[in-house]
């Protein structure tokens, strides 16, 4: 897939790598439509024994395109539905996903780390919410689904940035590695998956997936619900 986004296999694993180093990947509407479709896509091909999400240059994901935001209402929706459908095709692939954070991952970048199964982490990445100090609610139910109830409060309600040696003490990332092996690690890792037997690990995604559905669906519809409403107020079709 040649834009905004890169599509490599590597055997059974594919490395997906967010390809805007010079916005330090941010997520605009056009990436994310792409990450949406990369996801969609690669959850269905029976070749793919595990996927790796990483960002090229030196940064993981800096969060959503703050230059999209405003517009018409049908600017406004297409933001809606974008960020919605990106996160949620990540969150929901039935592939498992080792997150390969080279660099800083805030804001919404940190949520989609958080969505991943695995995150490993280069020894100088840096996580966090900063969005909170400019009064945007930063996402409570990916900190829950990933973490425990003491380290999601702390993060969502400080906005705080931290290393990644402290995110692995939090249960953010699962290893820290020196800067230039996040990558390799990671794709190690994926190999190791992807070598076990499919029908197994895609039982036990199935399992992981269903326990975040469980226990955090809720959460997920009602911060979608709110960031819809702050965008688009209640239109008459969700009033129905």
């Amino acid at each position: 897939m040649a834009g905004l986004l890169s599509i490599e296999r590597r055997d059974e694993v594919a490395l997906v790598t967010l390809q805007r180093p010079e916005k330090r990947n941010a997520l605009s509407i056009d990436l994310r439509l792409e990450l949406s479709g990369a996801f969609a896509s690669l959850g269905e091909d029976g070749d793919v024994g595990c996927i790796v999400l990483t960002g090229a240059g030196s940064a993981f994901c800096a969060g959503m395109d703050v230059t999209e935001f405003g517009g018409d209402i049908e600017h406004k929706r297409r933001l809606v539905e974008t960020s919605t459908g990106a996160f949620e095709a990540v969150g929901s692939c039935p592939r498992p996903v080792v997150a390969a954070v080279n660099g800083p991952a805030l804001a919404g970048g940190f949520a989609l780390a958080l969505l991943c199964d695995l995150r490993i982490a280069a020894r100088g990445a840096t996580f966090g919410f900063p969005e909170l100090p400019r009064g945007i609610p930063p996402s409570y139910a990916s900190a829950r689904a990933a973490l425990g109830l003491a380290a999601a409060a702390d993060v969502v309600l400080t906005g705080r940035v931290f290393g990644a040696e402290e995110a692995r003490r939090l249960g953010a990332v699962n290893e820290v590695t020196d800067d230039e092996q996040a990558l390799s690690r990671s794709l190690e890792l994926a190999a190791t998956i992807a070598a076990a037997p499919r029908s197994a690990t895609l039982e036990s995604k199935r399992r992981i997936l269903l326990d975040r559905e469980r226990e955090f669906g809720p959460l997920f519809a009602e911060e979608a619900r709110v960031f819809r409403e702050a965008l688009l107020g209640t239109e008459p079709d969700d009033a129905a």
